[in-house]
């Protein structure tokens, strides 16, 4: 299983971004997807996660800005970030993990077995 990330940048405060993430290897069917960031100086923290029936769960601090969701067809992860702060620096990473119990923000890190290498977004204000 290999995770790909793509779509980080460099962007001012209010702008938007969307990463994607292709997972090789495993299909989104009975799967558990999931986006992390880790910043300056802090662990890598859960920001959204999607289950196979497109249960979604985020944290506070990104709800009604950034919005996960995963495309069948073409077997590709997404992450749309709007309204973008500096304090959403961080290194974005793409987490996948099988038949996952518990598919949700509050089951971090140690829930997701295959992680991709992450993709840096930077916002200036």
């Amino acid at each position: 299983v290999s995770l790909v990330e793509s779509g980080g940048g460099s962007v001012q405060s209010g702008g938007s971004l969307r990463l994607s993430c292709a997972p090789r290897g495993l299909p989104f069917t009975g799967n558990c997807m999931g986006w992390f960031r880790e910043g300056p100086k802090k662990g890598r923290v859960a920001v959204a996660t999607i289950d196979s029936d497109g249960y979604t769960t985020y944290i506070e601090a990104v709800k009604g800005r950034f919005t996960i969701s995963q495309d069948y067809s073409n077997n590709t992860l997404y992450l749309q970030m709007n309204s973008l702060k500096p304090e959403d620096t961080a290194r974005y990473y793409c987490a996948a993990e099988e038949l996952a119990p518990r598919c949700m923000v509050s089951a971090g890190t140690a829930a997701f077995g295959y992680w991709g290498q992450g993709t840096q977004v930077t916002v200036s204000s």
